[in-house]
């Protein structure tokens, strides 16, 4: 198609015919929602299941989000997985602090959610009191495919796509700021 139809046309015309418009924010956001590179930050028996997800099975590999990453300022998603004990938590913040922004963090697990059955004075209740937490996974310990399910509600937040509790649309993550 020579360049002065192009412009000549109505972009409905040439959605029609295959041409797509959207904003770079919409882009970038797209890319960054399917190169979700977490890492791995595995404390107790929720580690395992965190394993499990990579699996042939359930293949996290579908959804952008299979490379787990030893290094903090490779890896942009935190997953927590397992009981946070109190003496881990200045490791856990500095681990966090390393990774370069946008960053977001998967606290999954009863244990790293609530504390679960560990009610004592050596376990952080609540791994939201020591970094932002972005989606919570419940389960003791959670199913692979639920913590694929996170990655995917995830994927939605960091696209613009979720909604709060009363139906209204959460905005889009802003590039460098959270």
């Amino acid at each position: 198609m020579p360049l002065k139809e192009l412009f000549e046309k109505d972009w409905q015309e040439l959605e029609s015919e295959g041409v797509l418009f959207s904003s770079l924010e919409k882009l970038v956001a797209w890319g960054r929602s399917n190169s979700l590179w977490p890492a791995t930050f595995g404390l107790a028996c929720c580690a395992i299941e965190m394993m499990s997800s990579t699996n042939a099975r359930n293949d996290m590999a579908r959804f952008g989000s299979e490379v787990f990453r030893a290094s903090p300022r490779q890896a942009d998603v935190m997953i927590v997985a397992g009981r946070l004990s109190k003496k881990m938590s200045p490791v856990l913040r500095r681990v966090y602090d390393q990774m370069p922004d946008p960053k977001w963090v998967i606290s999954m697990g009863a244990c790293a959610s609530s504390g679960g059955m560990f009610n004592n004075y050596a376990i952080v209740q609540n791994v939201d009191q020591v970094v932002p937490v972005d989606i919570f996974v419940p389960g003791c310990p959670p199913r692979p495919e639920a913590l694929i399910y996170a990655v995917m509600q995830l994927q939605k937040k960091v696209r613009g796509e979720a909604f709060d509790q009363l139906g209204h649309q959460l905005p889009m993550v802003d590039a460098w700021t959270r």
